[in-house]
């Protein structure tokens, strides 16, 4: 692994942060990994559901999260979720692990009304339509990768470290969809969701439930 490598998915939190409702007391987190986007929201809200369908994450979230936190091994597609349970549910790159068009709806159901879902993952390249961002990324990555790994250097916090159980995290290299093709689909489940690419390699869904 590169020297220069870090973290988009925690670079990506403090954009899913900014998402959350007010008040927010309740949270799911889908595809919580090894917990540590968890581990911050529960300083935010009074308790997470954490959920994974990978036991070596779900073990390794357990022993990084705080009380407030409940790790679940299960799918969320198939785990009974509770209508309106949530304040928020949020996610970093799991949705293009699943078909939207069924994911979507389930986590539609167990939001509440005013609730948000918020998500951030992995789009299909399309050079054709997001050369520039692109290049911006590739470069921008480069370029960030020496401040942050200067800034560790210096002792000035971890500056999106990446986890030591990156490894073990599924990956998906070709993601099925484009943005574009993530934003159609989106619009046939949830009207009126905003749905638009990132710069480093990353989409975001943000749809709040109505009233």
């Amino acid at each position: 692994m590169s020297k220069l490598n870090w973290s988009h998915n925690a670079y990506y939190q403090r954009f899913l942060m900014r998402q959350l409702p007010n008040p927010c007391t309740r949270v799911l987190d889908v595809g919580c990994g090894a917990g540590a986007f968890a581990g911050e929201l529960a300083r935010r809200v009074e308790h997470v559901d954490a959920i994974d369908r990978s036991p070596v994450m779900i073990d390794a979230a357990k022993q990084a999260t705080p009380d407030n936190v409940r790790c679940i091994l299960g799918d969320v597609l198939t785990e009974p979720l509770a209508e309106g349970a949530y304040d928020a549910i949020v996610s970093i790159s799991t949705l293009h692990h699943m078909p939207l068009d069924e994911v979507l709806p389930a986590l539609a159901r167990a939001v509440r009304p005013g609730g948000v879902i918020a998500a951030v993952a992995l789009p299909r390249r399309d050079l054709l339509r997001e050369l520039p961002v692109e290049l911006v990324a590739a470069i921008g990555h480069r370029v960030l990768g020496m401040v942050f790994r200067i800034l560790r250097a210096r002792g000035r916090g971890n500056w999106y470290a990446v986890e030591e159980t990156h490894d073990a995290m599924p990956v998906v290299l070709d993601p099925p969809l484009t943005t574009r093709q993530v934003r159609a689909r989106v619009a046939a489940v949830l009207p009126g969701a905003r749905v638009r690419r990132l710069v480093f390699w990353r989409y975001s869904l943000v749809w709040r439930k109505p009233v």
